[in-house]
This record gives structure tokens, C-alpha cells and sequence, in this order.
């Protein structure tokens, strides 16, 4: 995948990026105040943008190295306040999997530990499955205002932490590589292909 850098930082993919953190103060206070129906259309609103980013990024050439840098750090910060606002909103989703919750959270750190070892920085990959489970997220939140979701939680961290667990490996194989490979056996396939 070609990384185009001669965009300025101020392209409308990496503009949407930083929406995200510019606006989740504004999903807090909604979310403090209980007002649940303007909490979810910010939410449905700035979630939204993490899909556009991407697209528009792609669809006219617009990816650069900050853009990839600038939508993990508000990727991490929007799915990560989600958590919270699930725990605000609806604790009774989130009680249940509290334990699956520690290990989400001590596996997110021991993968940015481990890659700011090996890599120098740290790192969040958008693998297959980590990127699926941005979706899953974004949609839990819509789903909780409806139903019960306390099973959907957990099947979600449960999908976070084999992803985790493959970020790690991924680190510890292969070192620095690119935030968007799909997944580690799609390195151990390139890496064979080289081989030969």
C-alpha cells in the first residue's frame, strides 16, 4: 500500500481524525449529563468519521504517515472513552465482564509496552480483527440504547484480546512493520514468498 506524503497535514481525512478528539469532550459531558438521545446522535455522528477517514484517504490518494498516526491516537482515545460511556450509561452491560475488561486493558498496554521496546514508539496496528472489532464497538454503543448487550461486550473483548494477542506477535516476529498489515499470516505468507 503506496503512502503518498506530498499532502499537507491538513487534508479533510486527517481533519475528520482529529475530530474525534476534538469533539469526545462534548460525548463526556452528554454522556455526564444523561442525556442519552443527544449522546447517541454525537456518538452515530463522530463514530461515523472513522469510516470517512479512511475512505476519502484512499478514494483520492490523501494517506500519509500522519494521517495513519493521527487516526490511531483518536481511534485509541474514541474506542477507549466508548468503554466508559458504556460503564456510564449502562453498568450493567459492562459489571458482568469486568474480569474480560482487566485483561482488555492489561493486554492493550502490555502490546504498547512491547512495541515501544521493539519498535521505538508505540504502536497500534489496524489488523483484520482489530479493525472489525472498531466496527463491533461502534455498534455496541448503538445496540445498548436498545437491548441487552451484555453478551455482545464480551464477545467483543474477547475478539480484542486474540487481536491484542496477535498485535503482540506481530511485534515480537516481525518488529516495525506497517499499522494496516492485515494480519500475522499474512507476514508469515510474504515472509515465505521472499524466501523463495
Amino acid at each position: 500500500m503506496k503512502i503518498t506524503q506530498k499532502y499537507p497535514a491538513f487534508t479533510i481525512p486527517n481533519l475528520l481524525s482529529a475530530s474525534r478528539l476534538v469533539f469526545l469532550p462534548v460525548l463526556f459531558v452528554l454522556a455526564e449529563k444523561d442525556l442519552r438521545l443527544a449522546f447517541l446522535a454525537g456518538y452515530v455522528i463522530l463514530g461515523s468519521t472513522d469510516f470517512f477517514d479512511g475512505f476519502i484517504a484512499r478514494r483520492f490518494n490523501q494517506k500519509s504517515e500522519i494521517g495513519k498516526q493521527l487516526d490511531s491516537l483518536a481511534d485509541l482515545f474514541f474506542y477507549v472513552s466508548t468503554a466508559y460511556f458504556i460503564y456510564k450509561l449502562y453498568p450493567q452491560y459492562i459489571t458482568p465482564n469486568g474480569i474480560l475488561l482487566t485483561i482488555f486493558f492489561s493486554l492493550l498496554f502490555l502490546s504498547f509496552i512491547i512495541s515501544g521496546i521493539i519498535c521505538r514508539k508505540p504502536i497500534m496496528m489496524h489488523t483484520f480483527l482489530l479493525k472489525l472489532n472498531g466496527v463491533l464497538v461502534y455498534f455496541l454503543v448503538i445496540f445498548s440504547f436498545i437491548t441487552n448487550t451484555t453478551l455482545f461486550v464480551a464477545a467483543i473483548l474477547i475478539i480484542y484480546l486474540v487481536g491484542f494477542t496477535e498485535e503482540i506477535l506481530i511485534f515480537l516476529q516481525f518488529g516495525d512493520v506497517d499499522p494496516d498489515t492485515v494480519s500475522i499470516l499474512k507476514l508469515y505468507k510474504t515472509r515465505r514468498e521472499n524466501k523463495m
